[in-house]
């Protein structure tokens, strides 16, 4: 698999350097940049410390770590962040939208989401039929039940 160069710009030296560890996993962690307090019901922003310019035709995916919720009470207000390729500016930090579900406390460095480049989507057409000429599965989902 080919390498991809990323320039990677930081905003603090308070979190550790992003590093991508062969062979477990092709998520990268992110941390915090700063410590944050939040309350039950709350909603923050929080800085990821990192500015990034992506490769050409590609696209972060940013998610929590499996362990956030557990932890620290937050859930990523928009599931699934994206980051294209164009938000790329010396200004331009990432951040994970975060809701507090109980009061918390996120200590900076600590890992709250990770993620990964994905090549973007190529070019669609959509073709309008009257059928798509198939047999109908009965349902939603795999259980064929309403």
């Amino acid at each position: 698999m080919e390498t991809k160069k990323i320039k990677i710009k930081y905003f603090t030296d308070k979190i550790e350097k992003l590093t991508y560890i062969d062979g477990k996993s092709d998520w990268i962690d992110l941390r915090a940049a700063e410590s944050v307090d939040m309350k039950a019901g709350e909603f923050k922003l929080i800085p990821l410390g990192v500015a990034m310019e992506l490769p050409e035709g590609y696209e972060a995916h940013v998610v929590p770590r499996s362990s956030t919720f557990k932890n620290f009470g937050i859930i990523q207000t928009n599931h699934q962040g994206i980051i294209d390729s164009s938000y790329c500016g010396d200004n331009d930090q990432w951040f994970m939208p975060a809701y507090a579900l109980r009061d918390t406390h996120i200590d900076s460095n600590d890992r709250i989401c990770q993620f990964r480049i994905m090549e973007n989507q190529p070019k669609l057409e959509f073709d309008q039929v009257e059928t798509l000429g198939h047999e109908d599965r009965g349902g939603i989902g795999s259980t064929g039940k309403h």
